[in-house]
């Protein structure tokens, strides 16, 4: 018999278009003098790249990096794969990591490793949501949407066991 799930929803449509457009004008005027590189974190960060991206009011170039560390549970296994890597070459850019929600960190630490070994400018990341957890690892998430509490969320492009991206809000998922 499979439990019954509960969405709850923690954070609107209108709330999280309004952060959106705050965050693309905090970027716009960090990046407006630069060609920096945009670069979305698969799968979950998809809608929030879309929205954030089609806000900014300078001329930048679009890559996007694929990980797993959840498999098809709701708990990270700790190991992180990339699944897909960049088409750009980062050295001597400026990029900005484009990512749904930062709980352990483990992902974007691992991540930052790999791209600062390339030699680019700099490395910073943008978040829509953070979980208010504490991290083990240093992250320069230099823009964040909005802290959650430590509670499983999907929408907006998060997901639960890859359901729920599709949906126009934010929900905690209760089982």
């Amino acid at each position: 018999m499979e439990k019954e799930l509960k969405l709850v929803p923690i954070l609107t449509t209108e709330q999280i278009q309004e952060k959106v457009t705050e965050l693309a004008q905090k970027i716009t005027e960090e990046y407006q003098d630069y060609f920096p590189l945009m670069v979305g974190i698969l799968k979950g960060c998809f809608i929030f790249a879309a929205d954030l991206l089609r806000q900014l009011e300078f001329p930048y170039e679009v890559d996007f990096l694929g990980t797993s560390s959840y498999g098809d549970s709701t708990t990270s296994s700790g190991v992180v794969k990339l699944t897909k890597d960049l088409d750009f070459n980062v050295e001597n850019r400026h990029v900005l990591l484009i990512e749904d929600i930062v709980d352990t960190g483990l992902t974007l630490h691992y991540l930052c490793d790999i791209l600062k070994r390339r030699e680019p400018l700099s490395v910073n990341i943008v978040a829509l949501v953070e979980k208010d957890i504490p991290r083990t690892v240093d992250l320069p998430v230099k823009y964040i949407g909005f802290k959650v509490p430590n509670v499983y969320v999907a929408g907006y492009g998060l997901d639960w066991k890859e359901q729920f991206r599709g949906l126009p809000y934010i929900a905690q998922v209760i089982e």
